[in-house]
């Protein structure tokens, strides 16, 4: 391997979803042949990568070679390609057929997922479909063995590979298992995915199934343990089901490809990139490995030709194409993540981290409410844009074709019907002209004295939207991890990149950008610049200490030699060989792992890990856990053949001037400039070309902005250097500019997406890091809601109530420095585990605006562990209640202070004496990562005041507001005029009245009248007739009823609006005081948060007619003891719609928390879950069935005391329009002696060893009559 034959070719090959790249090193050709194909022309050929290798070879051997022949093999030395096989099969849904086996009482686990809705405001919960078709439940049952108990006195416990102690509860039932595997094969489905429970440390039940199924004549088995043996099924399952489903697709590719060559290609090395930037041959190339496969040569081709050679700055990677934008990161080592989600599927296994945003050059551009928008959607590559003359809509491409970006003289005469015509300016302009008349309308209706936005103008803004909304991922890639986005190059390849790449670079604060020679096909060029990659990994679960690194290191020697062997075979030697070896670590209580990789001391000694996983963990999430176990639970050794085969020629300098090949006209703020262009193929090292420029690189157009400087490099790439501060905008006296109304709604729910991230990576609880129940936003000096990022909807606009009740409260008593803590419902709060965390910005002196973050705090106090008590009746005995407090004065943390309000709550009016917080050091630590989230957003808006100006920022803040409420205000008259034009009344047309109610399971009514102006676009809900407070929880604070209106309307707008004040602003609420809607400021209110506003909106959202009642409920579960406490909320069935079926097993409406795995719920609590599964039949019968309800049995270990709260178990999830009811959902307790207990809708329990609690979710209720 590695070896250099100068008679033979060398391919490297990238076949994407339209174009297919080809770089051939050729004998005697230094520059190498670049070839651009069509991927699929079935007209011309069968397949690109063949007929690209079949006319290089022509053109060297100059022999004619048939298509119909072989391609003779005899001048090829290698063959390297990435490919989008596997990616567009697992977009398109045309993988293999497949089925999965499962344990015994999961055949829902996939389906189910982590419950997570993927989009909050999509009535219809869009989820992608199931990879398999059939599911099959196999008959056997693993379980993790206690801390606590013996091997020695219990046989039946067996070490796994982990080291955990795990116990064969029923080993597997072979003889029940073929018939089924046989039922498969006759209904023609011959591959299986195989993820039984704890397999990945004892696997041997799965190596059976497989045994059985590869006997039976099964095509294709994935077991999870061989693929990820690392413990949390669904992950793993997923894993095992995409490779299933994938790798017979591939495999039957690469034979077909391979097919096409002679009988020497045995001879050749062919060689395929994999997800994680290494390359593997054709036996060993596998579908979950071959979803990123040409992303990947993209990363490997900017960081290994770029960095370190051309600048020693860390390397963003922005790689724009048609329907989206991959950005990435280099800084002299590949990132790499162990999971990602690609086309709605988890996929486990070593990959690159590689973000995509729905965001290229076929992005649709629309003018809607008053504001620019680019995507998400598509033009596609049928029809495409408008200049592609196939009657297609504008995108982004025709913006930049406009301002002369885009060079046509220099594009192939490829569209039209018949594939023959130049790019269309002339219709492209006219679509421009069409759209310019409703844009220049719009801003005269709201300032008569505005000037008209030319068609140019509006081409630009249009690009400036799509930068900025490209601009948003980088920021999170890079902040995210804690790295100064400013501090990077931008590396930039891909079509479309360079034309963006100086606005993208100054709009985030770069001052270099470095476009490659190849940058058209760079993805191609990096597969020979990659290695040959064997990854190994087991599962080893310990605490780490000397002995347990002692014995990761017997485990590493293992897969050290299993990777050599594999390596071995395919000819390397060991002196083109590199390992390194990686423990995956984490912090016992939390889920968060790194791999961290082996450091060698200068003496040859291993440094140790523990001391790098606190480095790291410190640097990505801001913090150290002290007197905390480190855990390993994975041990790993990669490996890689080094082939050193494409290496960078450095050019001679050159003396002569730069050639201008032309000038044509472009379009800059400034307005057009003449500006001239070069071909890089004519300029040399050294050239320094001045901006305004245009660099024609092959296909690619690179665009040298007015005060940037092109300098071509030593090897031969091109270094633009950015001047210029990123430019300012002038606030209008009386309107928004309406490009820059869709810039600020972007930075302004960025701020609040990063606060969220920052969030989630410096918490240390569960609920916080991995549940998600969390929210940030950011407010006005007045307390309006600016943006709040889309985390859980009981929060939504929920907070802005809390930070206007503390400007009230301290009044002028607030200064720089300090944040305020608050979680009492008549403080605006929620429920009293929802902590709130209120921290004012300050601008020279002057207070300008609020951030706050809201999270749900696993134990605050109160008289059952998890602070969730069913039976609370006054607000005293649901634990700690703060109403005001500054956490942190003018920049001194209060720590004596929280600990005192978290650990002595007031008691009630009997003094009894109420439990504070059980886990007083997660609050706290909780409550440090509140701060810092809000600081991250307070460094956010100084940084957007110091590019903007603070009048700049706040005149758009409430821009932003008046856009939302435009949207808003167009939504209500349109459900007035639907309602209008349903109702026979000749009467009254300006407004629309409709009554709706629901109840409680307790009788508790809750009543709305809801009168909608037709003509203004406002609306009044009116809660009058709802119940009186309740001797009970479920009472709701206003503040919910706020936030599920706002949802509501929120969905209804059904347009990505910015979420802010504004969607309230068309919309009066009244609650009558006393109601429970309203309650006083000692009722119980844990449950209104969670049980309430889920009915609140069911009425709201039948009151529109807008879809059938989901199941109304959040189910919470809270257990524990004295040493630990856990919470969780179980989904249902989503009500169904007028043109959609409800969806099963998922988070309806006011939350989106997600579940813990079920093998980490086994690992970390005293349980055995014997089934989570779909309720099947519970979904309500229409024309569009409701979604059914969960089933979740939990089997507890120990003696333990266990709450639920939760609705729907009298009163059903109602249908709508004849559609019938969802089932009512229940809650039961089976006893030792096989009792069945009903335990009603809220309860509290002392179970012992041995005993199930079931929890049966309700069904959502179907829309429209039975067919």
């Amino acid at each position: 391997m590695g070896s250099v034959n100068d008679n033979k070719l060398r391919f490297c090959i990238d076949r994407g979803g339209t174009f297919t790249d080809v770089y051939a090193e050729i004998p005697g050709q230094p520059d190498g042949r670049v070839l651009k194909l069509l991927s699929v022309d079935p007209s011309n050929y069968d397949d690109a990568p063949v007929e690209g290798i079949r006319r290089i070879l022509e053109e060297f051997t100059g022999k004619k070679i048939s298509r119909a022949s072989k391609i003779p093999t005899d001048k090829i030395e290698w063959i390297r390609m990435g490919t989008t096989v596997a990616t567009n099969a697992l977009l398109e849904r045309k993988g293999e057929r497949i089925a999965l086996c499962v344990t015994r009482g999961f055949r829902d686990l996939l389906q189910i997922g982590n419950q997570a809705r993927p989009k909050i405001f999509d009535l219809t919960v869009s989820k992608p479909s199931n990879l398999y078709e059939e599911v099959i439940e196999v008959d056997e049952r693993v379980e993790l063995a206690r801390d606590n108990e013996d091997s020695s006195s219990s046989p039946s416990l067996v070490k796994g590979i982990s080291g955990e102690m795990v116990r064969v509860v029923k080993p597997i039932d072979v003889e029940t298992l073929k018939p089924l595997l046989q039922g498969l094969l006759k209904k023609g489905i011959s591959c299986l995915a195989v993820v039984l429970m704890h397999s990945y440390t004892y696997p041997q039940h799965e190596v059976a199934v497989a045994s059985v199924a590869e006997n039976l004549g099964f095509r294709h088995v994935s077991l999870s343990s061989a693929l990820t043996p690392m413990v949390r099924a669904v992950p793993r399952g997923l894993t095992a089901s995409v490779d299933a489903y994938l790798t017979p697709v591939i495999k039957e590719y690469l034979t077909g490809f391979m097919s096409k060559f002679d009988e020497g290609v045995e001879k050749v090395n062919v060689l395929f990139m994999q997800s994680d930037g290494g390359l593997a041959p054709e036996s060993r190339f596998s579908g979950h490995k071959a979803v990123l496969s040409g992303p990947a040569g993209g990363v490997v081709g900017y960081s290994q030709t770029l960095f370190g050679l051309e600048t020693e700055k860390p390397l963003i990677g922005f790689d724009m194409g048609g329907t989206s934008t991959d950005v990435s990161r280099y800084a002299g080592t590949y990132e790499q993540v162990l999971e990602t989600q690609i086309a709605g599927t988890i996929i486990q296994a070593p990959q690159l981290d590689i973000s995509t945003v729905a965001a290229g050059g076929g992005s649709k551009l629309k003018f809607q409410f008053g504001s620019f928008r680019v995507g998400p959607e598509s033009v596609g590559a049928h029809p495409g844009p408008v200049c592609y003359r196939k009657g297609g809509e504008l995108a982004v491409t025709d913006a930049n074709l406009v301002l002369g970006y885009v060079i046509p003289d220099y594009f192939p005469p490829i569209f039209g019907p018949n594939e023959d015509e130049p790019l269309d300016i002339k219709a492209t302009r006219d679509k421009f002209a069409n759209l310019s008349s409703q844009i220049n309308s719009y801003r005269k209706s709201q300032d008569p004295s505005a000037k008209d936005m030319t068609v140019e103008d509006i081409a630009l803004g249009f690009v400036n939207v799509a930068n900025e909304t490209m601009c948003r991922p980088i920021r999170q890639l890079t902040e995210m991890k804690g790295h100064e986005t400013r501090n990077h190059a931008l590396a930039c390849f891909g079509g479309a990149g360079p034309q963006h790449a100086c606005a993208i670079a100054r709009s985030l604060g770069m001052k270099e950008v470095l476009v490659h020679r190849f940058c058209g096909i760079l993805s191609a060029y990096g597969m020979g610049l990659a290695d040959v990659v064997e990854d190994a990994q087991e599962p080893y679960s310990a605490v780490y200490s000397l002995k347990s690194v002692e014995e990761a290191s017997h485990r590493e020697a293992t897969l050290l030699n299993q990777v050599k062997k594999k390596l071995h075979d395919q000819g390397f030697k060991d002196e083109n060989m590199t390992t390194e070896t990686y423990l995956n670590l984490r912090y016992e209580g939390t889920d968060t792992s790194i791999m961290v990789k082996k450091r060698i001391s200068e003496d040859g000694r291993g440094c140790n890990y523990d001391i790098d996983f606190v480095e790291l963990f410190q640097q990505e999430y801001g913090f150290k856990l002290l007197n905390r176990n480190i855990l390993i639970c994975d041990v790993r050794v990669r490996g890689e053949g080094v082939t050193n085969i494409l290496k960078p020629l450095p050019l001679e300098s050159t003396s002569c001037s730069p050639k201008i090949e032309g000038n044509y006209k472009v379009y800059f703020g400034s307005g057009w400039l003449e500006t001239p262009l070069y071909k890089l193929e004519k300029l040399g090292y050294g050239h320094i070309i001045p901006g305004p420029a245009i660099i024609m690189n092959g296909n690619s157009t690179v665009i040298v902005e007015p005060n940037c400087k092109a300098i071509i490099t030593k090897y031969g790439n091109i270094r633009i250097e950015i001047d210029s501060t990123p430019s300012t905008v002038k606030v209008a006296d009386k309107v928004a500019n309406v490009v820059q109304l869709s810039i600020f709604n972007h930075r302004f729910m960025g701020i609040a997406e990063q606060m969220g991230r920052t969030l989630q990576r410096t918490s240390i609880s569960t609920n916080i890091k991995e549940r998600l129940d969390f929210s940030c936003a950011l407010f006005g000096p007045d307390g309006g809601l600016v943006a709040n990022a889309p985390h859980v909807p009981v929060h939504l606009g929920a907070m802005s109530s809390t930070v206007r009740w503390q400007i009230n409260y301290w009044g002028d008593n607030l200064n720089e420095g300090d944040v305020l803590v608050t979680n009492h419902p008549c403080a605006g709060g929620s429920h009293l585990p929802d902590i709130t965390v209120v921290t004012p910005v300050f601008d020279k002196g002057r207070l300008v605006f609020f951030v706050a973050s809201r999270g749900h705090h696993a134990e605050i106090g109160g008289i059952t562990p998890g602070s969730m008590p069913p039976f609370s009746k006054s607000i005293w005995e649901e634990g700690a209640a703060i109403k005001a407090f500054k956490l942190v004065e003018k920049g001194i943390f209060q720590e004596d202070g929280i600990i005192q309000l978290l650990r002595f709550p007031c008691s009630d009016e009997l003094v009894q004496k109420i439990p504070g917080t059980r886990r007083i050091q997660d609050n706290l630590s909780d409550l440090r990562a509140q701060v810092a989230a809000n600081q991250r957003g307070i460094t956010l808006i100084k940084e957007l005041i110091e590019q903007y100006g603070l009048d700049t920022v706040q005149a758009y803040m409430t821009y932003v507001q008046l856009n939302a409420e435009e949207a808003v205000r167009e939504m209500l008259k349109s459900v007035a005029a639907r309602v209008l034009s349903q109702s026979a009344s000749s009467g009254d047309q300006s407004s629309v009245t409709i009554e709706e109610e629901d109840y409680m399971d307790d009788g508790s009514v809750i009543h709305l009248k809801l009168t909608i102006d037709s003509v203004k676009g406002e609306a009044n809900f009116d809660f009058s007739g709802t119940s009186p407070e309740v001797y009970g929880n479920w009472n709701a604070p206003e503040a919910v009823t706020a936030a599920a209106v706002i949802y509501c309307l929120r969905c209804l707008v059904d347009v990505d609006i910015p979420l802010n004040q504004g969607c309230l602003a068309p919309v009066k609420i009244y609650i009558p005081p006393g109601s429970f809607l309203s309650p006083s400021d000692k009722a119980a209110v844990v449950g209104g948060n969670v049980l309430t506003s889920q009915r609140i909106t069911d009425v709201v959202l039948t009151a529109f007619q807008a879809c059938a009642c989901s199941q109304g409920c959040m189910n919470n579960l809270t257990f524990g003891d004295n040493t630990f406490g856990y919470y969780e909320t179980i989904g249902g069935g989503s009500g169904a719609g007028p043109t959609w079926d409800g969806t099963s097993g998922v988070q309806c409406h006011m939350t989106n928390t997600r579940m813990t795995d079920p093998e980490i719920f086994e690992q970390r609590y005293p349980v055995l879950l014997h089934k989570f599964g779909l309720r099947e039949n519970s979904g309500g019968v229409g024309y569009h069935r409701g979604g059914d309800g969960l089933v979740r049995e939990i089997e507890f270990k120990r003696p333990i005391v266990v709450s639920i709260l939760s609705e729907r178990r009298v009163h059903a999830p109602r249908g709508l329009k004849g559609g019938k009811d969802g089932a009512r959902g229940a809650n039961f307790l089976i006893t030792k002696d096989k009792r069945r207990v009903y335990l009603g809708g809220k309860n509290t329990v002392d179970l012992q060893s041995g005993e199930i609690l079931q929890i049966l979710t309700p069904g959502g209720g179907g829309w429209g009559s039975p067919r």
